[in-house]
């Protein structure tokens, strides 16, 4: 589970800003969107808004980068390899400056928290801590190379010697079997971060468990929530070697998906649609393949299906950047729900980025939920929750404001600022 997760000096991120899956005090939709975790009270959901180039992005990449390092480090780094981390670069300071990441997220009942300073060269400092009932003890901290391992991390003995300028200790301990180390491992690889414009790339996990019959059925069930306009789906194979046209491609045109180990076979779908007659009588069934006909949009809500049934069985944290794209508004709002529902009854958390005020309801979402980045004068990015800005008149925002209105007024911040526009005859001067 995800508590925090804080960033400075990182793309267009210059000072530290933190985003936190903690709920606060306010009462709103206290029994669907917030869970108690036995240690805290946190979303199941947060969205992130604001203008294009306005550093949502880089807050998810932000997030990628610690993720990759973290589960790369020991592996993959070589002695004197750059690590490929970029600071703020409009800031003769900061170019040369320090990048930071800490997360703080829960396993079972211990809280950790974890985080390190590195730049292009090394690894600056490093630290990790727990909570498991009310205090917070040091497990190690780090500084260069110099590594002090408290009586709690055991199994970081002897390991400091062998953790390499520019790889991160925690990966060392965990390719040695340290448990915790594992353990923390383990929940960055649980983190699944996903771009709402290239979901089409999990449409082969999605044939995987398409493939096996009790997924299948968990599948069809989960996209009748949905109301995509088909009756059912079939799981259609042809070899490769055989690749032609077939009564059941009419159309003649094949986008086929290979399923992970198989060679000899492209896999799609086939949406089953039903026929009329003049009076509206159904007459016989059609299967339409789903890469040929069916809209952008339907194959992104299957696409997703796959991903979204293992993440609602397991307690996981899925990160989407540009969720909403190619998706109506009401479908995109029913992805949400799902979240804030019984469905997900292991409380994995959603986080995503997106420019669809539809979602800014206050009849679905908390202020706590809200997020907002927004650039300086100076480009950096600040990121801040609806629930602690101030409106002009100094009072918080009121739970029962219309959040969507407001924010396209630029009451909160965070949207374009468009120019005026100019006479053609001007521009041509």
């Amino acid at each position: 589970m995800l508590i925090d997760f804080t960033v400075g000096n990182f793309l267009s991120i210059k000072d530290k800003i933190t985003l936190s899956m903690l709920a606060s005090g306010i009462k709103e939709h206290s029994t669907t969107n917030v869970f108690d975790s036995g240690k805290h009270k946190l979303l199941k959901s947060a969205a992130i808004y604001g203008a294009n180039a306005s550093g949502k992005s880089n807050l998810i990449k932000a997030m990628i980068f610690m993720r990759n390092y973290i589960i790369e480090s020991a592996k993959n780094k070589q002695s004197g390899e750059d690590i490929k981390v970029i600071p703020f670069l409009l800031n003769s300071e900061t170019q040369k400056s320090k990048s930071s990441f800490e997360i703080i997220i829960q396993i079972k009942d211990i809280t950790y928290r974890y985080g390190f300073e590195i730049d292009n060269k090394k690894v600056h400092s490093e630290w990790l801590f727990q909570t498991q009932k009310s205090r917070e003890i040091q497990l190690f901290t780090r500084e260069l190379q110099k590594i002090e391992i408290s009586e709690y991390f055991k199994e970081g003995k002897l390991l400091g010697d062998k953790t390499r300028e520019n790889a991160l200790f925690l990966s060392v301990v965990a390719q040695f079997n340290g448990k915790i180390a594992i353990s923390i491992l383990k929940w960055f690889f649980n983190l699944n971060v996903m771009s709402g414009l290239d979901d089409i790339g999990f449409m082969s996990f999605t044939l995987e468990q398409f493939a096996n019959v009790v997924e299948k059925e968990k599948i069809e069930n989960l996209l009748k929530i949905f109301d995509l306009g088909f009756e059912n789906l079939k799981l259609l194979k042809i070899p490769i070697n055989n690749h032609e046209k077939t009564e059941i491609l009419p159309y003649g045109a094949y986008h086929g998906n290979l399923i992970k180990g198989s060679t000899s076979e492209l896999v799609d779908v086939l949406a089953t649609h039903s026929v009329f007659n003049e009076n509206n009588k159904i007459i016989k069934q059609i299967d339409f393949p789903l890469s040929l006909l069916e809209s952008d949009g339907t194959q992104k809500i299957i696409s997703l299906s796959g991903p979204l049934i293992a993440i609602f069985e397991n307690t996981s944290v899925v990160v989407i950047d540009e969720l909403d794209s190619r998706l109506h508004p009401i479908l995109t709002k029913k992805i949400i729900e799902l979240f804030h529902s019984e469905i997900n009854k292991y409380n994995s958390q959603l986080i995503f980025a997106t420019h669809d005020t539809n979602l800014l309801d206050k009849d679905m979402m908390r202020r706590d939920q809200i997020w907002f980045t927004e650039k300086d004068a100076y480009g950096a990015t600040d990121l801040y929750s609806l629930v602690e800005f101030n409106m002009d008149n100094g009072k918080k925002v009121r739970n029962d404001a219309s959040y969507e209105k407001d924010y396209i007024l630029g009451k909160y911040g965070a949207i374009p600022y468009i120019g005026e526009f100019t006479n053609l005859s001007e521009m041509e001067k």
